[in-house]
């Protein structure tokens, strides 16, 4: 029996990692362990800043939406609530949207809010 040879395969598999740390400082992009270990590393990066980038975006959006409702003369905790008991299902994102872009229809969903 023939002795089975991996070198294509492992070749491959190298070649393919380094190439994921193409642009990685000194010997990260060169040599298959550091490129490894790094690769690895941004990775759990990657990974935990992908979930932390949403709850980021969210704190921004209630930050500008408390902004706008203060000078509208309402709490940003009375305009959720207000939001929920009228009914009106729009989400922190487009009241951000609303808040930054268009001011005068914001200020009328406040206004909506308070007269009930």
């Amino acid at each position: 029996m023939a002795k089975i040879k991996h070198s294509v395969a492992t070749r491959k598999r190298k070649k393919k990692l380094l190439k994921k740390a193409k642009g990685y400082w000194g010997d990260r992009s060169k040599q298959y362990q550091q490129a490894r270990r790094t690769l690895m590393k941004a990775m759990t990066y990657a990974y935990r800043d992908r979930k932390a980038k949403k709850r980021s975006a969210r704190s921004l959006w209630i930050v500008r939406i408390n902004a706008a409702c203060r000078q509208a003369g309402i709490t940003y905790s009375q305009l959720i609530n207000g939001l929920k008991i009228a009914k009106i299902q729009l989400d922190r994102k487009i009241l951000a949207d609303l808040a930054v872009k268009d001011a005068h229809v914001f200020k009328k969903l406040v206004e909506a809010i308070k007269g009930k």
